[in-house]
């Protein structure tokens, strides 16, 4: 059994890796991140009276 040429070990690692980089941006695609509710945007609380400053 001779052994395989360098060009196709690059090209068989070129696509193998190009495979995984589309998976990847596939499954991202189909479910994008989901963002947190913005809890700031609700204002401080009634008779909180704790400030940062």
């Amino acid at each position: 059994m001779t052994p395989l040429p360098d060009r196709m070990v690059i090209l068989a690692l070129v696509i193998t890796i190009g495979i995984c980089f589309a998976m990847a941006f596939w499954y991202a695609r189909l479910h994008p991140p989901v963002a947190p509710p913005l809890l700031w945007r609700h204002g401080p609380a009634m008779g909180g009276g704790n400030s940062l400053l």
